[in-house]
């Protein structure tokens, strides 16, 4: 148990973090509804329209790489102030795109810039948190920015409504012009001197094998990464399963998608009050343990059909429910090893969750046989993944004995 004092709520600062962070997963979802009308008015292809998601995507986890150990040799404004120009000019570029491959393009560069915010928003936060508190205040930012993926289709869908496909991306260009003279206006330096003095010792590919060695660090990526790689499982496979396997219309499907997403947001906040008597360290092997039981459920549901397809939903809500409490979690307990590498530690949890995300998809997609077993199998290795990367890796630390 921990006995830290929980601080007052920097509000001000955690409200324009997850505004930062929210632009990648909202400038994913909001377009979705409107990728056929962009497809007709590029002359493209359903296959190219869908390349701007696999570009952005790209984006988002390359881009991390950089900004990563950039924001921790040359400070986090810098770094923050030219992602959000990036992503500014990139949303307006994707307006006047007239062919499939400068949309693509546009959609990569927007996303370099997207990511900006979410990885230096992290180290922001370890800049002037323990790990506990680092841990509330990430488990507050995510849920915020847990609203994006659950509403951001319904708002693409109203604004493509109202004023077609370019309308999505104006509301993009002008909430990150928005976000950007905030983070201009309010937002200081916070990188602590000794992270100063320690990135002008080593370049970013040392940091991040440096980060590696660390068998703790090694840890914690592994458990976020492997357990996230279940979420985008899930959102890559849930429309052919839902409505093409088990027959649901657009409405019910949407209907299902907020109902699961209301998982992260209950979870989130459920963290943040169970880390007022627990610390992160074991609430994340309890996650742990209860994703691995959810998932063997979801494999004996997906094999035998029992109740399907609402006892698959009702898994899944818990499954769900039990990453809000792996991810901000393992987030706080890798920004907690080494300090002075905030930056590149941040990056390196954030590349890796997609990484492993993009391939937890890809084996699913592969072994797709119109049935949720792969997806429950896949579900199943990757929380099994987890659970062992926590307790072999970074297990517990025993509490010191009193002098």
């Amino acid at each position: 148990m921990v006995a830290n004092e929980e601080r007052a709520t920097p509000w001000g600062m955690v409200v324009l973090l997850a505004a930062m962070t929210v632009l990648g997963p909202l400038s994913i979802a909001i377009c979705l509804p409107a990728l056929p009308s962009i497809a007709t008015a590029l002359s493209a292809s359903m296959g190219q329209a869908q390349a701007t998601v696999s570009a952005f995507l790209l984006g988002m986890g390359v881009g991390q790489l950089f900004y990563g150990p950039a924001s921790d040799r040359l400070g986090r404004r810098g770094p923050l102030l030219l992602g959000g120009v990036l992503y500014v000019a990139a949303s307006f570029a994707c307006i006047f795109a007239t062919s499939p491959e400068m949309m693509i393009a546009s959609r990569f560069v927007q996303a370099l810039g997207a990511c900006a915010g979410g990885v230096i928003g992290r180290a922001i936060v370890r800049d002037q948190f323990g790990h506990v508190e680092t841990a509330r205040m990430l488990s507050l930012m995510a849920l915020l920015t847990g609203l994006a993926p659950v509403f951001a289709p319904m708002l693409g869908g109203l604004l493509l409504g109202l004023g077609g496909w370019t309308l999505d991306f104006i509301f993009m260009g002008v909430a990150g012009l928005v976000v950007l003279l905030a983070t201009v206006m309010t937002l200081k330096e916070t990188r602590s001197a000794e992270t100063t003095a320690h990135s002008k010792t080593e370049g970013p590919v040392r940091a991040y094998l440096m980060l590696l060695r660390e068998r703790r660090v090694a840890g914690y990526v592994l458990a976020g990464a492997l357990n996230g790689a279940g979420l985008f499982t899930f959102i890559a496979t849930s429309p052919d399963l839902l409505i093409n396997t088990y027959h649901m219309t657009p409405a019910q499907y949407g209907g299902v998608f907020i109902f699961i997403g209301m998982a992260l947001l209950g979870g989130n906040y459920f963290n943040r009050i169970l880390l007022r008597r627990f610390g992160p360290d074991h609430i994340l092997r309890g996650a742990s343990c209860v994703a691995v039981l959810i998932a063997i459920l979801m494999v004996v549901v997906a094999v035998t059909e029992v109740a399907a397809p609402w006892s698959l939903i009702g898994l899944l809500f818990l499954l769900q429910g039990s990453y809000s409490f792996m991810q901000g979690n393992s987030m706080a307990g890798a920004l907690s090893v080494d300090p002075r590498r905030a930056g590149s530690t941040s990056a390196l949890m954030g590349f890796s969750s997609f990484a492993a995300g993009a391939v937890g998809s890809a084996v699913s997609g592969a072994l797709h046989d119109g049935t949720a077993r792969p997806m429950a199998l896949v579900t199943l290795v990757v929380t099994v993944g987890a659970a062992v990367s926590l307790w072999v890796l970074a297990p517990p630390k025993r509490a010191r004995s009193p002098a």
